[in-house]
């Protein structure tokens, strides 16, 4: 159980929280909504002990087991499915003590230890991992890959994996789904509706909460509210709640108004100064109740485009390859103006793939591609928020695309995608994802495209600049071709679905919903054909494979067991170096003789480590040759 009371946090000079009480008990799942910048990571780093209270008090149950993405990206050569494997601590634990007790021969320990990994489903642990990576889009060939050899968004799914991985009592989720496909969106949401522990899960993915949150905790204007029932009850709720708070406030602000009048009447007239006097305390003990901010912050519209033609682009037998690699094979397609296509398909099908090329920024095998004279292209992608000029303003970005335009036009202009006043000056590198994305989307609105093409647009973005973006493209009158692993924005803009699958391109004739079951169908044919379940061999032959192997691999787990316990008594060593380089009193003029010896020791322990892991990996590798 998390418990908040009376709880008051602020960061700097900012005031996040003031006063805030409520309680998430075992097993509650918790979707946090806000603005950017409201304080729902900071509420995270409370309940990891990151941050603390400036005032109140927060308490958690002391044997909670808390799971997290970590935000750093790894980077190591250890197998992408033993680094998700280390998310279960407890696992490693008794692995590690299993192997120092049967270095000491001790069979007591070593037969309890077993009973131990027994108990906790340990020798299931590759296989629960392995589920866990195909469920985030990694093939099979793939999981025993080094961790450094996946790209950085990669290396965030392997992090979630990791987070997935430990049993843990609450489970923290930060935008989970910001670097995931449709189709791992879709495993992710069924994988955290199982889940037994308390979740608190940020996310701006409106379908994605309704299915996983059983609650939805509000922060708004330095409070924060426990609304029972999924994030579209949540909106009913407050859509009543800011009607009722509206007109409240219409009245409060007549009777405010009489009341000043009355002050401004007579305060000057000695015979009436003491009832003035009473009605001004009144009006400043009055409850201040907020205008109702019903309409988002955001608000932007596509210039209608200058010129059309029709068709604006016709693709004719194109095939997309890498190397010897056919992604999609003699595709077709014709794009006209009022077209509004979505790109459905796997992870790796080619949705990408089939946007640059239609974008400009890839090359054909062969087949034809004709555009339009009047063809404008307006293209995003993650890759244009890398592309933006760190040094640069929003405002001199936009002058570089228009030199006639004045200040104050595109002022306005920006205005619409939250950039007022000084952050339409400010330089662009410190600025936060969802900030950078919108200044990519402004960029691209004022270009006047009369063909969109979006791919996962939404990342970074927060609910209210999805709602913006929404509307916006409700009412674009060129044509559009988006990939997007939000649904509802999907659903809002979109008419024709395109499946994206097995190197073909096809029309999909349902809904989003029929598209989940097809995923789910093509998960359990996939399970269904693999070879261990086709062709099994007898028992016998599969006891002499086991046995041949294990003689194979003996020599080689005896070079890995001799690296592992020379680690571990180079990590001890080498714990102990570090705690004792961390005393000040040896940075005194009269250690220096010590510290000089213990800098020489800890280069050389780190030079002996570093050999020693190298033999450990050529080991493991060595191992896995052989399986």
């Amino acid at each position: 159980m998390l418990k908040f009371t009376c709880v008051s946090l602020r960061r700097g000079a900012n005031l996040l929280f003031e006063n805030v009480s409520f309680t998430v008990h075992s097993g509650q799942h918790v979707g946090i909504s806000g603005a950017n910048g409201c304080g729902k990571s900071s509420l995270f780093a409370m309940v990891l002990n990151k941050l603390h209270a400036d005032s109140g008090d927060f308490s958690i149950q002391p044997s909670y087991i808390i799971a997290h993405v970590a935000q750093e990206l790894p980077v190591s050569e250890q197998p992408a499915i033993e680094f998700v494997i280390d998310g279960d601590a407890e696992l490693r634990s008794i692995q590690a003590r299993l192997a120092m007790a049967e270095q000491q021969n001790d069979g007591h320990l070593s037969a309890e230890l077993y009973a131990e990994l027994e108990t906790i489903h340990g020798y299931t642990a590759p296989s629960r991992a392995a589920v866990l990576l195909s469920g985030l889009g990694f093939r099979q060939t793939e999981l025993n890959n080094p961790v450094s050899t996946f790209s950085g968004g990669w290396r965030v799914r392997l992090n979630l994996a990791k987070a997935l991985m430990c049993r843990s009592d609450l489970l923290l989720l930060d935008e989970p789904t910001n670097h995931l496909d449709l189709d791992a969106v879709i495993w992710l949401q069924d994988w955290l509706k199982s889940y037994a522990g308390a979740l608190l899960l940020i996310s701006h993915d409106r379908d994605f909460l309704d299915a996983v949150v059983g609650h939805v905790l509000h922060i708004e204007q330095q409070s924060a509210h426990l609304y029972t029932g999924n994030y579209s009850q949540f909106e009913r709720s407050r859509a009543e709640q800011l009607a009722q708070q509206h007109s409240s406030f219409e009245r409060q602000q007549k009777e405010r108004a009489h009341i000043q009048s009355y002050i401004d009447r007579f305060k000057a007239k000695a015979t009436k100064a003491k009832q003035a006097q009473s009605r001004l305390k009144a009006l400043e003990r009055m409850e201040l109740i907020s205008a109702a901010h019903i309409d988002s912050p955001f608000h932007f519209e596509f210039f209608k485009p200058e010129r059309v033609s029709n068709p604006l682009i016709k693709v004719e037998k194109v095939t997309l390859a890498y190397g010897d690699n056919i992604i999609l094979d003699s595709v077709s397609l014709s794009i006209k103006p009022g077209d509004r296509l979505a790109l459905l398909g796997p992870n790796g099908a080619g949705k990408s793939t089939l946007i640059k090329l239609l974008a400009g920024e890839s090359i054909s095998a062969n087949g034809s591609i004709n555009c339009a004279e009047s063809l404008k292209v307006g293209y995003f992608a993650q890759h244009q928020l890398e592309q933006l000029d760190g040094a640069a303003s929003p405002l001199l970005h936009l002058q570089r695309l228009n030199k006639k335009a004045t200040e104050r036009d595109l002022r306005s202009f920006l205005g619409g995608f939250g950039f007022h006043g000084d952050k339409a000056v400010a330089e662009v590198a410190p600025f936060s994802g969802g900030e950078k994305a919108r200044l990519a989307l402004a960029l691209l609105v004022y270009q006047k495209p009369n063909l969109l093409l979006l791919d996962e647009p939404t990342n970074h973005l927060d609910i209210e600049m999805r709602h913006a973006l929404s509307s916006a493209l409700q009412d674009f009158s060129g044509a559009m071709i988006i990939v997007s692993h939000d649904r509802h924005l999907l659903r809002t803009i979109t008419d024709q679905f395109l499946l994206v699958a097995k190197g073909a391109v096809t029309p999909f004739d349902g809904a989003l919903e029929d598209y989940e079951v097809w995923v789910k169908n093509q998960t359990r044919n996939t399970e269904n054909n693999t070879p261990s379940n086709s062709s099994k061999p007898s028992n016998k032959e599969r006891k002499q494979q086991e046995a041949q192997k294990r003689q194979q691999q003996k020599p080689l787990r005896d070079a890995l067991k001799k690296a592992e316990k020379q680690l571990g008594k180079l990590y001890v060593k080498k714990k102990q170096l570090e705690e004792r380089l961390a005393d000040t009193d040896l940075y005194q003029k009269s250690q220096k003789t010590q510290l000089t010896a213990l800098i020489t020791e800890k280069a050389m322990l780190d030079k002996l480590l570093s050999e020693t892991e190298g033999d450990w990996i050529t080991a493991q590798d060595e191992i896995d040759a052989t399986k």
